[in-house]
């Protein structure tokens, strides 16, 4: 069992791109699924997909590299379940000076920071990527 999946998902991600694999498996979950579409929507990763594994569900991310580089530097786990940051409508943080992103679970549901500020809304700021 896994205590924190979100941190399980960046480091799954993390740690193939730094081994230079082509694609993760990763148990789904509708907050990784999000997670994941925002992460493809913003060019971070190139692709994903949905597919019955074993027992549940599994979503295979294919990773991004440009010049053999992957497409992102880093991820990092902020709310962390032993302490939740919280981030009103007026001070969603930027990442890198706009150059990454931050994404927060709000009322309307995951979303990046920019959209968020866009629509007025604060939430619980789970990861920042760059």
């Amino acid at each position: 069992m896994v205590t924190d999946p979100i941190a399980d998902l960046l480091t799954r991600v993390r740690n193939a791109a730094m081994a230079r694999h082509d694609s993760v498996l990763v148990p789904a979950s509708k907050m990784k699924i999000a997670m994941t579409k925002i992460l493809k929507d913003e060019g971070f990763i190139a692709d994903y997909s949905i597919t019955k594994g074993e027992t549940q569900r599994v979503i295979k991310i294919t990773l991004k590299y440009i010049d053999k580089q992957s497409a992102f530097i880093g991820l990092e786990r902020v709310s962390k379940p032993g302490l939740r940051v919280y981030s009103g409508k007026g001070e969603i943080p930027r990442v890198f000076g706009g150059l990454g992103i931050s994404i927060l679970s709000t009322s309307k549901g995951i979303m990046t920071g920019q959209e968020a500020w866009k629509n007025n809304l604060g939430g619980e700021v789970l990861c920042y990527v760059w």
